[in-house]
């Protein structure tokens, strides 16, 4: 099944563009000149976004070594306006763009042109990053019309594990990343912010990442996660600026801790990622998360157990909404949760067919998190259908599990009792629904009678009923 949808942003016109002069601005980190560059030609195609033409329009094109690097700084680029990425580029950079909510600054490939961004041949040292945006807000990147006119594509040599697709660091938000062709390198589209000493405003609660969306994108061959989308750190120690994870009693002493600065409002729908390495959608430190109709496949071909989840809700993520994703025939656990706090839903998924003996749905949230588990179907599992972690008293309140199919768990050996459908540890307590919100457990697909090749959709004679997957 591909969830993945073609959006369709708008018309396209065409009209002619005013030339740009060159601005010189400071180097970037990299020893890049900053420059702003007009194509060659005096004419470009103008779009309509959201039901209004854009402001000015520039093309850009990389300079004779394949880069482009832009500060604004100066605020040369004013909101509204579209920026065309023209020709093959070995990276680019943007530092301090910023647009409005009313009025975005859209970065996007020419209309009818294909747009390349990234380094197949990068062995490591400097330009590590195929698309960096620092300090930037309110832009939309990506294409308006479909993913195979913007393209990224990372490293494939043997450091590519260090070679990062797409960025977004230093407190940029308010973006949209659409309609994006990435494949290969280490990681597909990593959002987060590191804490700095110098800087409080990247400390937790002082501020935070507003609205993240990322739709229309096909990620697949990367080496590590194809989505790392917020920090996964518990702490940060500023004094030896590392990430820890542990509890407070473990701190150093006379080391300064803080916690990193989370994302709230993200919205992740309409994806493909497939062939990874590690996780497939990697979520954390989030409040207000939507993850839905993205389909995930073949993942973790590292077959490392500690970066195993087809989708991943992560630590620190508050109200978190998982729906109509499908998440199939990979290496780990098809959907791993790590919340925390009450109010996550969890409802018409299709789960099914992993390897490595990995439970289906395993969740070890904290904050005595709760999850609504509805009407999902989890098929053909290494291990148990859904396993719940107590956590050491952190997940003890009921979860709410109603109108779920969970269909041959254990697959990978081990006797089918009762538990393997919904198997407890370290305290974790759940309440069924009944009548009509009663689960259905069965021990082989033929029992189910369900058609594996449309979606494990209830036949005839199948007792399924309501309960369950249903496609959308």
């Amino acid at each position: 099944m591909r969830v993945l949808s073609q959006l369709y942003a708008g018309k396209l016109f065409a009209a002619v563009v005013t030339a740009a002069s060159i601005l010189a601005v400071s180097c970037s980190k990299n020893e890049l000149a900053d420059t702003v560059k007009p194509g060659a030609d005096s004419t470009a195609e103008v779009s309509v976004e959201g039901n209004r033409v854009s402001g000015r329009q520039f093309t850009l094109t990389p300079d004779a070594n394949g880069y482009l690097s832009v500060n604004n700084s100066n605020g040369y680029y004013k909101p509204g306006d579209e920026i065309f990425l023209k020709g093959n580029f070995k990276a680019v950079y943007f530092y301090n763009m910023s647009g409005t909510a009313d009025l975005p600054i859209y970065i996007k490939h020419p209309v009818g042109a294909v747009t390349t961004i990234g380094n197949p041949n990068w062995a490591g040292g400097s330009y590590a990053e195929a698309a960096r945006f620092s300090n930037c807000h309110h832009i939309k990147f990506g294409s308006p019309t479909g993913k195979n006119y913007f393209k990224i594509t990372g490293s494939t040599q043997s450091a590519r594990q260090a070679y990062f697709n797409l960025i977004l660091a230093e407190k940029t938000d308010n973006f949209e990343i659409r309609n994006l062709t990435i494949t290969n390198g280490g990681t597909g589209i990593w959002a987060k912010t590191d804490p700095k000493k110098n800087d409080q405003s990247t400390w937790y609660p002082n501020s935070q990442m507003k609205n993240l969306t990322i739709y229309g994108c096909e990620i697949s061959g990367t080496w590590n996660e194809a989505m790392y989308i917020g920090h996964t750190a518990t702490y940060w120690d500023l004094t030896s600026n590392t990430s820890y994870y542990g509890d407070k009693s473990g701190f150093t002493s006379g080391h300064q801790y803080v916690q990193p600065i989370k994302w709230s409002n993200v919205k992740i729908y309409n994806n493909y990622v497939h062939d990874g390495g590690a996780d497939g959608i990697q979520t954390a430190a989030i409040d207000l998360l939507e993850v839905y109709k993205n389909e995930v496949k073949n993942w973790a071909l590292q077959h490392n157990s500690s970066h195993n989840g087809g989708i991943l809700i992560g630590g620190r993520v508050t109200r978190s909404n998982v729906h109509d994703n499908y998440v199939h025939d990979g290496w780990g656990e098809l959907l791993q949760f790590y919340g925390e706090g009450a109010g996550h839903i969890l409802r018409n998924n299709l789960f099914r067919d992993n390897q490595g003996g990995h439970d289906g749905i395993s969740l070890r949230g904290t904050g005595q998190a709760t999850i609504t588990i509805s009407n999902n179907t989890v098929a053909r599992t290494g291990g148990n259908s859904l396993r719940i972690n107590g956590f050491n008293g952190q997940m003890t309140a009921p979860q709410i599990i109603n109108a779920n199919v969970f269909i041959q768990p254990r697959m990978g050996g081990g006797p089918l009792y009762d538990n393997a459908y919904i198997y407890t540890e370290g305290g974790g307590t759940y309440k069924e629904g009944t009548g009509t919100l009663a689960d259905k457990k069965f021990a082989t697909v033929t029992a189910a009678k369900v058609n594996t090749s449309y979606f494990y959709q209830p036949m005839s004679g199948s007792t399924i009923g309501t309960a369950g997957y249903k496609v959308q």
